[in-house]
């Protein structure tokens, strides 16, 4: 069957987790890079529909392209990684030190893959800035500015701005990673992941991973931005608060479902716990995001 039933998907996002963990240094930056550049490209694709006249919301139904991108091929987002990785180790399933070292190079892969599309669009929208920033490069430099300047404009109201958003942001961004695992099946996982992402981007919530690609080109664009701004008053705020949405949320509630269903079906007197040896690899496209 294509589809995965729920008593079965909360097991397997914990093994997908376990497998994103093993993963080498190489294939995290390889993977996080792609990640980072093919959601700067779907939120390039959101923003010049937008620019075309286009309701915002038809933005908002293009951009998961570039997740359902990254479910099929199985890349690496550093925000699904917050919701698996803490849950696999508070399940004592992956060691603390490997789960911060792994999510690290993914969120140093992701960030590099932004800023590099980042700097290729601005190159190709300017001219190798020979005109300014129009049509949709003109929405990227607007939408650089909201999520710092305004947000400094608040001070500290601001940073809880950015991470509540983020929170709420990553919330729905995680349940498109378990959306995916409930198919098999290449187009399924693709209409599966589709829906929660939609709905983040339709609210207009805090993506850290987004937000590598939309300030450095606004920045490169005539943004009046400044790497401090960017960090202090949106990427910092914004990856706690993904973290702890995707955490909070989604790693959580599988985890506490998994443990349910172990509960319940394990044999009277032996353990509910499985050992090591349970885990399985999942399928490649179970691993990513």
């Amino acid at each position: 069957m294509d589809y995965i039933k729920p008593s079965e998907v909360a097991e397997t996002f914990l093994i997908a987790a376990v497998a994103k963990s093993k993963l080498p240094a190489g294939q995290l930056l390889l993977r996080g890079f792609l990640s980072g550049a093919l959601l700067g490209f779907a939120t390039a694709v959101a923003f010049t529909s937008t620019s075309q006249g286009l309701p915002p919301i038809v933005g908002a139904i293009l951009f998961p392209v570039g997740f359902a991108m990254i479910i099929v091929l199985g890349l690496e987002l550093v925000t699904g990684s917050f919701a698996m990785l803490p849950a696999a180790t508070l399940a004592g399933k992956v060691g603390p030190l490997t789960a911060t070292t792994n999510l690290t190079w993914v969120f140093l892969g992701n960030l590099l893959g932004g800023c590099f599309f980042a700097w290729l669009y601005a190159a190709v929208q300017t001219q190798f800035h020979h005109v300014p920033a129009a049509g949709p490069a003109a929405l990227v430099v607007a939408a650089a500015q909201a999520k710092t300047v305004a947000y400094h404009k608040l001070g500290a109201a601001g940073i809880g701005l950015a991470a509540v958003k983020a929170i709420l942001c990553n919330w729905m961004v995680c349940m498109g990673v378990v959306m995916g695992i409930t198919s098999r099946s290449t187009l399924g996982k693709i209409a599966a992941c589709w829906l929660p992402v939609f709905t983040f981007f339709t609210l207009g919530y805090e993506h850290s991973v987004v937000n590598m690609f939309v300030i450095p080109a606004g920045m490169l664009m005539g943004a009046p931005v400044s790497i401090r701004e960017w960090w202090i008053w949106n990427q910092i705020p914004v990856t706690i608060g993904n973290l702890l949405g995707g955490f909070l949320f989604v790693g959580l509630p599988m985890l506490w479902l998994r443990s349910e269903q172990v509960q319940r079906v394990a044999p009277a007197g032996q353990s509910a716990e499985p050992g090591p040896e349970t885990f399985i690899d999942p399928q490649p496209s179970a691993v990513e995001a």
